[in-house]
């Protein structure tokens, strides 16, 4: 496996190609992810939930996410690392910039934000400090409290017109890459076909550029699963082997399977 970079996901898109990314936040797990073939990990907020054993993401802190960056790093040196920006780091232009340095000096190749057109300024503020970024629509965690629960978004046409309409924007101000989350499969693959960036999907079903999961998720150690989850530890011989059979699934497209994906 060579080193991966934005570019190289961006030909995987144009070639059909579909990739794997997974969320690690530690040194030793990241070896695996790495040994598994695996293109890009997420440093994701859900650490908050997974790690700390909270209801939700939002107290994780920017320094929270800049010691896990840091684990991941030492851990393996090809696949394109992405860290989350957490609640509350990024309500101003200025605000954005400074907490994803402190991402980037920590070793993230690119940081990811969730929310839609709102956030054009700061991304093209990002993309002039040299700072790639990854948008997330659909359901975005950190304004569960908005959203009134963790609930497939989407399905109604005004809401699936708005979340294509913020996609297009947030590519438009420079964004790298887009996670949608928990949107209908006919509206993910809108998306994906309306974008020249990779789409990363997440109950978003099978037509979406690459796919995403959490890493307890998929090695069925969270004891209470979302629909799109399949379990990969089972029937595996290892964690690697569970990784390398969730890289082998994403890209031959078998999952997501139907059973995954929301209308």
């Amino acid at each position: 496996m060579s080193k991966v970079n934005i570019l190289k996901l961006l030909t995987k898109k144009q070639q059909h190609e579909k990739f794997a990314v997974v969320t690690c936040y530690d040194a030793s797990f990241a070896r695996l992810v790495q040994k598994a073939g695996i293109d890009a990990i997420l440093v994701g907020d859900s650490l908050g939930m997974v790690l700390q054993g909270r209801d939700s993401t939002l107290p994780v802190t920017i320094d929270d996410m800049a010691y896990h960056t840091a684990c991941v790093t030492r851990g393996c040196d090809q696949p394109l690392i992405i860290s989350d920006m957490p609640f509350g780091s990024y309500n101003s232009a200025q605000q954005c910039a400074d907490n994803a340095a402190t991402l980037m000096r920590a070793g993230a190749h690119m940081v990811k934000i969730e929310g839609g057109g709102w956030l054009a300024e700061s991304i093209t503020r990002l993309n002039q400090a040299g700072i790639p970024v990854c948008g997330h629509l659909g359901l975005t965690p950190q304004s569960v409290n908005v959203l009134g629960g963790y609930r497939v978004q989407g399905r109604d046409n005004d809401q699936a017109k708005a979340i294509l309409a913020d996609a297009l924007s947030l590519e438009a101000a420079g964004a790298a890459m887009l996670v949608l989350e928990c949107v209908p499969r006919k509206l993910a693959a809108e998306i994906t076909n309306s974008l020249k960036i990779p789409v990363i999907g997440i109950g978003a079903g099978s037509n979406t550029d690459a796919q995403v999961l959490v890493l307890h998720d998929l090695l069925g150690i969270t004891e209470k699963t979302a629909r799109f989850v399949r379990n990969f530890a089972d029937g595996a011989t290892s964690v690697e082997d569970a990784l390398k059979r969730y890289n082998t699934a994403v890209a031959d497209g078998s999952f997501p399977a139907d059973e995954h994906s929301f209308d």
